[in-house]
């Protein structure tokens, strides 16, 4: 199989897809790796580094796509990408169908095989969206800090606070691998935190593996209403595989917050948990101010990071895509593999029933 790496066009995404290693193996078992000159630079992977590892540098975008039977992304393709998509090629990447109508039509109408790292699941687990997940909840919690300060407009707290001062208070939306990262390093700076979810059992167990030392409590809109009221920072942890994300957090529970507090959406790229979370920022211009609280929500957070992120994603996708190359999605299809829950849309149909329900179009059983 040809096997096409663009460059990023998201703004602010320096991640790539692959790194050297993983060319060297797509090679070694008989593809084509095709990478768009300069593809690597903002993960600090310089051409060379690619090229000794076995793959081609191609000088622009429009020859990968025309030349490429997949395309091995990190993020779904941009408006400019639109007409370089053609029928029955596979487009591997995360997608975030749900919050992304507009790619998705292009997807079937252009009949491409959409393949989303975020739903393809093994017993329950998200292996493709855990790296990313984890990278994003610490980084949540660093980012919640910063912008707490009062010279970047927060309260002008210090999350762990100091002897004799009290920790700011955290409140986090979701205990999942977001949620428990978030919490991991938001508990390391010394802040109060408090986990909010749905499931007793993963409360339990958040309980038992953290020694109490953190504050559990079940979802209902009174406990996330007197949660967020007294957060300083709130981090939405949300995740519905493949829908869109149910808003938890109200308006009305904004407008109760103090001013200067912080909100950050990791859940955005799902539509978000916050309502008034009405719009995406990007890392260059991350913030904006409703009733007086920071609302961050930049939808590409490990992009941030993008040597950390570029090396974990490829660890994760790797496997997948050689699994793809080696056997083509209707080999994967047939025999029902894990990668086979990650076909969102084929032949112009959906196939994945969160994403058919989150668009408002019929679903077709794969």
């Amino acid at each position: 199989m040809i096997i096409g790496v663009p460059k990023e066009r998201k703004i602010d995404e320096n991640r790539v897809a692959i790194t050297p290693g993983a060319v060297k193996v797509l090679v070694n078992a008989g593809h084509k790796v095709l990478i768009e000159a300069g593809a690597g630079e903002g993960s600090l992977i310089d051409d060379k580094e690619f090229e000794s590892s076995g793959a081609e540098i191609v000088p622009t975008a429009p020859e990968i796509y025309a030349r490429a039977d997949m395309i091995y992304k990190v993020k779904e393709p941009q408006p400019e990408e639109y007409d370089l998509l053609r029928e029955g090629q596979i487009f591997f990447a995360y997608l975030h169908l749900a919050a992304q109508p507009e790619v998705a039509r292009v997807f079937i109408e252009k009949k491409v095989i959409a393949i989303a790292y975020e739903t393809v699941a093994i017993n329950g687990s998200l292996p493709l969206l855990a790296p990313m997940s984890e990278i994003a909840g610490r980084m949540a919690t660093q980012i919640g800090a910063h912008f707490l300060e009062r010279c970047h407009g927060g309260k002008g707290l210090l999350l762990g606070g100091v002897p004799g001062v009290p920790p700011a208070e955290v409140v986090i939306l979701g205990g999942g691998i977001v949620g428990v990262n978030a919490a991991r390093v938001a508990m390391g700076m010394g802040a109060k935190v408090t986990v909010i979810d749905l499931n007793v059992q993963r409360l339990r167990y958040l309980d038992e593996a953290n020694g109490g030392r953190l504050l559990t409590l079940y979802s209902n809109p009174y406990n996330v209403a007197q949660a967020v009221a007294r957060a300083d920072l709130v981090i939405g942890a949300v995740l519905i595989p493949g829908g869109r994300t149910p808003v938890l957090c109200t308006e009305e529970m904004i407008q109760n917050m103090q001013p200067g507090s912080v909100i950050i959406d990791v859940a955005i790229d799902q539509g978000g948990c916050i309502e008034t979370m009405d719009r995406t920022t990007t890392h260059s211009d991350p913030i904006f101010k409703k009733y007086g609280v920071l609302h961050y929500a930049v939808p590409n957070i490990p992009g941030a990071v993008p040597r950390t992120s570029t090396l974990a994603l490829s660890n994760a996708t790797l496997p997948f895509a050689l699994e793809l190359a080696n056997k083509g999605y209707e080999r994967i299809i047939a025999e029902k593999t894990p990668l086979s829950q990650g076909i969102n849309i084929v032949d112009g149909k959906v196939v994945n029933k969160a994403v058919a329900k989150a668009l408002s179009v019929d679903y077709t059983a794969i």
